[in-house]
């Protein structure tokens, strides 16, 4: 039985064609930080609807549900063109996608007369779907799987995809979850949370883009208006971690501090 799980699991990844965005870690420190923005009225209201949903304890928690298994596979990410500026539309090349899913699960849980299960199962996607946008690879392209496709070498492995799940985050923030949410949170100013909570769903896609395409980040090698993938082993050392921890620092403030606005708007009085 043991095998055949594995084997499934194998096979979800594949078939849906991109890994966890920000992993486990990751999406349970940006719910950290929302839960932490929102207004006591909001809260309760999350709470409640957590209590009653029954499968987790806490927002945190919950906001990794639709990874285990993998679930609305084509709406945790953007697939955009090679030679592509950024979004136009709302999906890129293919639909629904992550920016419609966020509209979706949004209409739901702001939908007072919707059942409580239906609200609650909403809940937990769109906590999920605003970690996502802002993980960079999960807007970029469909031939190399969001980095999948691009092997890494140094001090993270497997791939660049996986890297920006995972080892990034680790590096940037450790692996207590609470603590690098307090710790996130406490620095984020007035002025940055005014100003992140102006934008929409599309602009925050857009913003993830810019850093896919970014020299930085190496997921592609720009001839003209074309962002190629990367030929051979992307290596990941000291220098890569520390030009990119403080952005992925930065997009887990803004995806908590986000969410957090549009949990006060679908759930304030």
């Amino acid at each position: 039985m043991r095998k055949l799980s594995f084997v499934a699991t194998l096979l979800c990844l594949v078939i849906t064609g991109r890994a966890y965005a920000w992993g486990d870690e990751g999406h349970k420190v940006v719910c950290e930080i929302a839960i932490s923005q929102v207004k006591p009225g909001t809260r309760a209201a999350i709470v409640e609807l957590i209590k009653a949903d029954g499968e987790f304890d806490t927002f945190s928690d919950a906001c990794t549900w639709p990874d285990h298994p993998r679930k609305r596979a084509p709406e945790h990410f953007v697939n955009l063109s090679r030679d592509a500026s950024g979004l136009t539309n709302d999906c890129g090349v293919s639909a629904p996608c992550v920016v419609t899913a966020i509209g979706k699960d949004f209409a739901v849980l702001s939908d007072k007369t919707a059942p409580q299960d239906q609200r609650a199962q909403s809940l937990k996607f769109l906590g999920h779907w605003v970690g996502d946008v802002h993980q960079p690879l999960h807007v970029s392209f469909e031939d190399d799987r969001g980095g999948n496709e691009i092997r890494v070498s140094g001090e993270c492995t497997s791939n660049l995809h996986s890297a920006w799940d995972s080892c990034l985050v680790s590096a940037a923030v450790g692996d207590n979850v609470q603590a690098a949410a307090a710790s996130l949170a406490s620095s984020i100013t007035l002025a940055q949370s005014q100003m992140w909570r102006q934008s929409g769903p599309r602009a925050w896609a857009n913003e993830s883009f810019e850093i896919t395409e970014s020299v930085q980040t190496k997921y592609c090698v720009m001839h003209g208006n074309s962002c190629d993938q990367p030929t051979g082993t992307v290596k990941i050392d000291q220098t890569y971690i520390d030009r990119n921890v403080p952005i992925v620092k930065e997009q887990l403030q803004k995806a908590g501090v986000r969410l957090a606005a549009l949990l006060d708007r679908a759930l304030g009085e």
